[in-house]
Formats: C-alpha cells, sequence, structure tokens
C-alpha cells in the first residue's frame, strides 16, 4: 500500500486528555484560554501548527465543534488543504462552503450518501465515498489519487486509535500543556477499542524518542518516531 507520510500533531493535557471535558460544549480551543497557567504558554502550539503539514486530516464532529458551521463565507484564504470524515454528517452544507472558502482543498470523506456536501458544486470540493470506512484504502487513495506526501493527523480519540491500530502513524508531535484534566469519560490521545490477547500486541504503537524540547510556561514538546512490532 502506499500511503502518506503521516504525523499525528495534538495539544493535550499532562494526563493525556485532548478536551477539557466529556461533552461537545467542552474543547481545548475554547477553553485553554480561559485557564489561568495555561494560557500564558499556549500560543505556543498554534506557533508550531503553522509549521506542520499543508495537508491535514480531521472530522466534521470537530469542524462542528469549532464553529464552522455558523461560520462567516468570507473567510481568508489559507494554503493548507484538508481531508475531512464526516459521516454522521456533522457538517451541514453552510459548513462544507465555508471550509471551502477558507481552505485550498477540501477532500470531504463520508459513507453517508445523504451527506449535504453531494449537493454542492464547488471547484475545491473533492468527495470520497465509502461504504464503510477503510483508512488503508482512503490513505492510498490520497496517495495515488492526490498525490499527497505528508499528511498531519489531528483528529479525536477514537479515529486516531483506527490509525494506530491499522499501523498507519509515522510520527507522534505533542504539545502538552501544564494542566491535569480527569475524567473517565474524557477523550484521550488514543481512545477506540482496546486490545484484549496477548496475540494482538503487535497493534501497539512503540515509540521512539526524537526530541524533548521544554517550551516556555511550563509547556513541553515531545516528537516521537512510531515504531510497530514486526
Amino acid at each position: 500500500m502506499k500511503k502518506p507520510f503521516c504525523t499525528l500533531f495534538m495539544l493535550m493535557s499532562a494526563d493525556g486528555k485532548i478536551c477539557t471535558g466529556d461533552n461537545d460544549h467542552l474543547d481545548v480551543d475554547r477553553d485553554f484560554p480561559k485557564v489561568k497557567g495555561v494560557r500564558e504558554g499556549l500560543h505556543q502550539y498554534y506557533e508550531i501548527e503553522q509549521c506542520q503539514d499543508l495537508w491535514s486530516l480531521n472530522t466534521g464532529r470537530v469542524m462542528a465543534k469549532i464553529g464552522m458551521n455558523e461560520a462567516a463565507l468570507d473567510l481568508a484564504k489559507t494554503p493548507v488543504s484538508f481531508v475531512i470524515i464526516d459521516n454522521q454528517p456533522h457538517l451541514n452544507a453552510h459548513g462544507v462552503k465555508a471550509l471551502c472558502q477558507k481552505l485550498k482543498q477540501l477532500i470531504l470523506v463520508t459513507t453517508n450518501p445523504k451527506h449535504p456536501a453531494y449537493d454542492l458544486s464547488i471547484s475545491n470540493l473533492h468527495i470520497i465515498s465509502q461504504p464503510v470506512l477503510d483508512l488503508p484504502k482512503l490513505m492510498d487513495c490520497l496517495a495515488v489519487n492526490y498525490q499527497i506526501e505528508r499528511i498531519t493527523i489531528q483528529s479525536g480519540g477514537t479515529l486516531n486509535g483506527l490509525f494506530l491500530r491499522e499501523h498507519l502513524l509515522d510520527q507522534i508531535d505533542l504539545v502538552i500543556a501544564p494542566v491535569l484534566v480527569g475524567g473517565k469519560n474524557v477523550a484521550t490521545l488514543i481512545d477506540g477499542e482496546a486490545i484484549h490477547d496477548p496475540k494482538q500486541l503487535d497493534q501497539l504503537g512503540v515509540l521512539k524518542l526524537e526530541a524533548c524540547t521544554v517550551l516556555e510556561d511550563s509547556y513541553l514538546r515531545l516528537q516521537y518516531k512510531v515504531i510497530y512490532e514486526s
């Protein structure tokens, strides 16, 4: 299988949480700027984010959480392109239009034949339909049909877990915020189904540390290479 080089780039708490609570009203992008001791160094994450790959993979749920369904349609164009996986769907037609307005290219991946994106005709909108989500086939399609060589994964914990189990992650790049969130139902870096058999240990992603950077205001940046057991 041909696939892009996949980097999982995330902001998370010191206890591995990628959200501040267990519902869509709570979100690190909205909430960390309100927390004294966390907000002071938060800018470093966004500065590092600007240096990531020009292709980013995320979910419709995340896009809805950050307000794309209500966003203005006069957003400034960026050089970044997105792959968005959205099955429910979480994005409405307005949200898709807003993303197309903002992005160089938008590839929307869905298993939903009634997704509102099908009713739109926008030059930089591409739709990949799958009967069921198949990440290996999707990565192959992105590499072969769209010539994507590198992509940054910034999705939720469940989808991150699927990337891990399918051995699709090549690099982990984490910015650790100096905060403990807690809560057993709060999304973590890697969620989804746990392994339940010692024979599944090859699904673990062993990490080789490549860089550890102490940032300002008690933030850390950890960069790992993912090594899967053969």
